[in-house]
């Protein structure tokens, strides 16, 4: 008893047995049951589990998709109704047979546009906001809906039609994308105050299951709420739970539980951690069971921090393997970076040139010395080099620091204060902007940094680097990166290292672009800047 306690509680299980003990939890590997047992379970299960249940379960997915569909439509009707205004004019003003060709043309090109976004599943529960993966589909079923209408019309050498393409393409894609964006933030308010959630039960050994939990549940903006937890092998229920970032979830038993505990828990979607422990076959019969019930299943694979851009599906001898395409950090995608860099870097120092030297006026006015503050960062392959900014503290801060490092809030290598008496009432504001990062774009042209990249290390960072840890230098560090939108300084110090590591293997172009955009934002928010 004193031995299995020992196994379950570093994951956080705590029993409710009354006495305040833990009760002994049963290992033993349940037998499955013979098929028609197994049929008779289900059957039993899906009689109990009514469809009034399931179909209330995701009704804010049907509520959301309507809304969606009623959107896409007033878009793309504004869209091809203005671009024949603009081409053609007021309705009935056309000449010939345009009066009656233009208004036919406008409902088969709505149609066919409407349909694009279907076909593409652009409301699909699977992606609607998730941000990028729902945007490409809408993007890609508009250039595809105006790729087969300037086929057609090549073919039926329809050459009228040109100049209203031109406009109907730009209008209803920004169209689309800011209805989009509109109802990503209707679904953020509702998840933040507790709705539009999915509920998952997670099947799988305690440690794994319970780091699944852990990142489905980081973000109460992603949406998931884990109702429940199935230990392999575990027998009945015993009223145990586990922790996870502060919420309590009931342990539902083994996986023999799990057709019930759907019942009880309210879940619409099984996670399974880890597969060892079903095999194929239990696979499959999980397969079968949920299928009438209505809920999802989904399985982890163990891997963390890959994006979407580097996962290939590949069936292979009727197993679905999951191939992990290279990193593309290196050769031409360098080359294509540090272009990117340079064109970025000088554009951006020349648009805010007036802000700059009205900065760099403040600074002087606002306390004594230097205008600049350099300070070592170690850059790609450990080599040092000298950052830059405006300067935020008053002169000679370096030499308070030792004095401070008991007052430190961070929780690992950095040094962070909320409220530094270090730091003057000017810098206080250009912190709140990061504007005083701004002069970090010479770096950038000195070919140091790169506007998007991992956070500039300290060398006494990168001595205490273990080897995971140094694959943080094989890129240049950023003026702003996943950390810079993520929560800044709020940030722990091993979520800073993980994003950092996660860009290094995810790089790429689109990523660096959106980053960008995502920075304004983080930057008007003020979220971590201190």
């Amino acid at each position: 008893m004193q031995q299995t306690e020992t196994q379950i509680r570093p994951v956080g299980l705590r029993s409710t047995n009354g006495n305040g003990h833990p009760s002994a939890v049963d290992h033993t590997v349940t037998v499955p049951s013979p098929p028609d047992v197994a049929n008779g379970r289900v059957a039993a299960a899906a009689q109990r589990l009514i469809p009034s249940e399931v179909f209330a379960r995701t009704t804010w997915q049907r509520r959301y998709a309507a809304q969606l569909r009623l959107t896409d439509t007033l878009v793309v009707c504004m869209g091809v109704v203005l671009a024949q205004y603009i081409r053609f004019g007021t309705p009935g003003t056309a000449a010939g047979d345009f009066k009656y060709l233009v208004p036919g043309f406008s409902v088969v090109f709505i149609v066919v546009w409407l349909f694009a976004l279907a076909a593409f599943h652009t409301r699909s529960p699977r992606v609607i906001g998730s941000g990028i993966e729902e945007y490409r589909r809408v993007i890609a079923a508009s250039f595809w809906t105006f790729g087969a209408i300037a086929i057609v019309t090549l073919l039926l050498k329809v050459d009228v039609v040109r100049g209203y393409l031109a406009v109907a393409l730009p209008a209803g894609i920004l169209g689309l994308l800011l209805s989009r964006l509109f109802w990503r933030g209707h679904m953020a308010r509702k998840r933040a105050e507790g709705g539009y959630q999915t509920a998952v039960l997670a099947i799988g050994e305690p440690d794994a299951v319970q780091n699944l939990a852990n990142e489905l549940t980081q973000n109460a903006l992603d949406g998931y709420r884990v109702v429940g937890v199935g230990v392999p092998g575990y027998g009945p229920p015993r009223g145990e739970r586990i922790t996870v970032n502060g919420t309590d979830i009931p342990i539902i038993g083994g996986e023999t539980q799990v057709l019930e505990a759907i019942r009880t828990c309210g879940a619409d979607t099984v996670a399974i951690a880890g597969t060892e422990h079903f095999g194929v076959q239990g696979i499959r019969r999980l397969i079968w069971d949920l299928e009438p019930l209505g809920v999802d299943l989904v399985v982890s694979t163990g891997v963390m921090d890959v994006a979407l851009s580097r996962l290939v599906m590949r069936p292979i001898a009727g197993l679905p393997l999951l191939h992990i395409e290279k990193p593309q950090y290196l050769g031409a995608q360098r080359f294509q970076k540090r272009a990117f860099d340079i064109c970025f870097a000088s554009a951006a120092l020349i648009v805010t040139l007036p802000l700059l030297i009205g900065t760099a006026i403040a600074i002087k006015i606002g306390s004594r010395g230097p205008i600049f503050y350099s300070s070592e960062r170690i850059g790609i392959d450990g080599k040092p080099f000298s950052m830059t900014k405006f300067r935020t503290m008053v002169k000679d801060a370096d030499k308070q620091l030792a004095s401070l490092l008991n007052a430190n809030e961070s929780d690992g290598l950095l040094f962070k204060i909320r409220d530094d008496p270090r730091i003057t009432s000017v810098g206080r504001f250009l912190r709140r902007f990061s504007i005083d990062e701004m002069p970090q774009f010479l770096n950038v042209l000195r070919g140091e940094m790169s506007v998007v990249g991992p956070r500039p290390p300290l060398r006494r960072e990168v001595e205490a680097y273990d080897c995971d840890l140094v694959r943080r230098l094989l890129v240049k560090p950023g003026v702003t990166g996943l950390w810079q939108v993520s929560g800044r300084s709020d940030l722990s110090w091993e979520r800073s290292v993980r994003l950092d590591l996660s860009y290094v293997d995810n790089w790429s172009m689109t990523q660096d672009v959106l980053l960008i955009a995502k920075t304004l934002r983080a930057v008007f928010r003020r979220s971590g800047a201190y």
